[in-house]
Parts: C-alpha cells; structure tokens; sequence
C-alpha cells in the first residue's frame, strides 16, 4: 500500500461512521504488534519516540529530524496509517511547513501540530504555557499549506484547558476547524463532564486521549463513540506494558536463573518470527531464481 492509499485510508476512516481506534507504538516492532491485533491506525507519539530512542522523557528532546525518521522507519514497515506526533511543529511558521513535508514524505498519513510554547512538554505535565490563538491559527495555516497530499490529515491540538481554561481550548479548536483543519483535540479536560461538554460545543471532529494514569478520566470506546468523538488514542501504554513486563523479566531471570515461571507470558519464538516476516524474507532467493532454479535475467 502506497503513502497515498494510507493517507487515502485515514481520511475514509475519519468520514465513516463510528469511532477510529488508534494505538500509540514506541518503535517499529511494537507497530507491527497494533497491526497485528486489528488496530485501524497506529499513532507514533513523541513521549513513545523520546523513550524508546533516547531513554528520556516527553521534554521536548527530540529533534524533528529523528522523528521524521521514527515515521519514516515505522510507515514503511506496517500496511495501516500512521498518524504522527508534530509537536509544535519545531519552530515558527517556516518549521512548521518543513515538518509537515518531512512526514508526510516519510509516509505519515496525518500529524498532530500543538499549540504549546517551545520547549513543549507531555500534555499531562504541569507548567505548559500557550502561544496567542492568532499565532497558532498562522502555523495551522502554513500546515495546510505545506501538505501535498489532500488527504494528509491535519490535527490542530491546544493545550489550553489547563492553562487558560475549558472555554479558551473550545474558542482554538473551533477557529482551527474554521481554517480547514481535519481533526482537533483539546488535551488534559479533567472529568467526565468536560468529556461530555467538547462534543456538544465542538463543531467539527474529535480526537480524545485516552493516558492511563494522566489527567482525564477513562472512557470506553462506546462511550467515547456515542458522546461524538471520532478518534481515541492509547498514547503510550505500550511503554507501561513494555515496562512491566521488562522489570518480571529481568528480576524473574536474575533470582530464579531461569524463566519457567514465565513460560505462559512468553510468546514463542515460532510467534516472534512469524511476526517480523521471516519465511518472506528467505523465500527471497527461491522466488528470484524462478522455477527449477533458473537464474533471473537481469534488468
């Protein structure tokens, strides 16, 4: 499937009826592992990137570039979108179209752009400071400007509601979506009725965070469906499963010697290479020398 039929892909999905499920990856493997499960999409966060590629927390820390290159590496390995972490987009205007061309030619199908002051952080850490509404509309705008694919999806993300509060996080999504954005999300809301309350005042649609253990109440995905979102991501618990298993695993091996203790929690090996496509790639040689053997005439 081309980067085209991808991006065709999430657009189709975002105007179908029902609720679109999208499971955050840290890398590549775990990408294959949402496709695998079902997943429609597969989100590539920067608190994921910034984990798995350096060790470090969602601070700002990674550059453009090497998440421009996280995209690139997960796109062409999984058949499903990708829908990418912008950040602010790492920098000013002109950033802001570089980053988009960046992913989008690295085959994301969509990107979240933010509207947090730089160095930004997780959306469910405290101290976030905003940029003017007016600022933020101008980085949407050279977004939309930048993409060369229509149906590369733009997602308009504020993070408002802690700093500014409910109704300022409404204003910035609803202007967003007059400029023409495909989807926005307002972060961190921090009860059931604010959940309620977006839909009901947002008029186009809506992405909902769902992080265990951040500031906003967990919902199902009926619930999160009949209240009108259309996207419900699941950023980074495949950091908190790695984790834990990660800790059994290392302390299983160092008092035990062994892992017979685990052998249920283990896949088997036969599964792991079945998973990353084996047998495709050592069926290479056969299929190239054709049949009985013969040599491919080069091209």
């Amino acid at each position: 499937m081309t980067h085209a039929d991808k991006a065709r892909r999430l657009r189709s999905l975002l105007e179908r009826p029902g609720l679109v499920r999208s499971l955050g990856a840290h890398d590549v493997f775990t990408a294959l592992i949402v496709e695998e499960a079902g997943f429609e999409t597969v989100f590539a966060g920067g608190f994921g990137t910034s984990a798995s590629r350096l060790g470090m927390p969602d601070l700002n820390l990674i550059t453009m570039t090497e998440m421009a290159e996280a995209v690139r590496r997960m796109s062409e390995r999984v058949s499903i979108p990708v829908v990418a972490d912008g950040d602010t987009g790492h920098g000013d205007i002109a950033n802001v179209m570089r980053t988009v061309e960046e992913f989008e030619r690295g085959g994301a199908s969509g990107i979240l752009l933010e509207d947090q002051v730089a160095p930004k952080r997780c959306g469910h850490f405290e101290g976030k400071e905003v940029i003017a509404t007016d600022h933020f509309l101008l980085k949407l705008k050279a977004a939309l400007r930048a993409r060369s694919n229509p149906d590369f999806v733009i997602i308009a993300r504020t993070d408002a509601r802690q700093v500014n509060g409910l109704d300022d996080a409404i204003d910035r999504v609803n202007r967003a979506g007059d400029i023409g954005v495909d989807c926005v999300f307002i972060e961190a809301p921090r009860s059931i009725e604010e959940l309620e309350t977006i839909p009901a005042r947002v008029r186009y649609p809506l992405l909902a965070n769902m992080l265990t253990g951040g500031d906003t109440p967990i919902l199902d995905a009926k619930a999160l469906d009949s209240l009108g979102y259309k996207i419900a991501v699941y950023p980074v618990e495949s950091l908190m499963v790695t984790l834990g298993a990660m800790r059994r695993l290392a302390r299983t091996l160092l008092q035990d010697g062994n892992l017979r203790s685990m052998t249920d929690e283990l896949a088997s090996f036969r599964d792991l290479k079945q998973l990353l496509g084996l047998e495709g790639f050592l069926e290479l040689k056969t299929t190239l020398e054709g049949p009985q053997g013969s040599k491919v005439a080069p091209v």
